[in-house]
């Protein structure tokens, strides 16, 4: 029984390994064939003068309407950027890991709010507003002037 077996598996395995030989050998044939027919060259040098300044164009191109498109949302009210108006924000202290408390000015009144996720609470109504620097100006934030007064220290010593 053992030989009636193994002699089956040898013909097949045989019959096998004939029908992998001729797919491969066609497999073959046809790689060869794809490699030897004429592929026609390209009619433009990729790096030459005209082919970069066309890229260089488009680009500018996408650049530009990148620049545009930001410009429009901005001047639309899309997109929020500098504070164009009677609200504007005095300053923020973080209390906590999510939750911030922030001086806001609406017009002539300044409110101290409390801001978490989903909730933002009046804290309190300021009777007379809070003296605070212009951006951009002089005081405890300006980098500039934070600057200057430490080389000044490092100089005196």
């Amino acid at each position: 029984m053992r030989d009636g077996y193994a002699g089956s598996f040898l013909r097949g395995s045989a019959g096998l390994g004939s029908v992998l030989l001729a797919v491969y050998g066609g497999v073959v044939r046809a790689a060869e064939t794809a490699t030897n027919s004429n592929v026609p060259a390209l009619g433009v040098e990729p790096l030459a003068g005209g082919s970069l300044a066309k890229m260089g164009l488009g680009l500018f191109a996408v650049v530009f309407l990148i620049v545009g498109m930001a410009w429009l949302m901005r001047r639309m009210g899309g997109m929020p950027g500098t504070a164009t108006g009677s609200l504007r924000v005095l300053g923020g202290l973080s209390m906590g890991t999510r939750e911030r408390v922030v001086l806001i000015q609406v017009g002539e009144t300044q409110l101290l709010l409390g801001v978490a996720p989903g909730r933002v609470q009046t804290l309190h109504v300021l009777d007379q507003p809070i003296a605070t620097t212009e951006p951009g100006k002089s005081g405890k934030n300006n980098f500039a002037a934070s600057l200057a007064a430490a080389l000044q220290r490092r100089n005196k010593s």
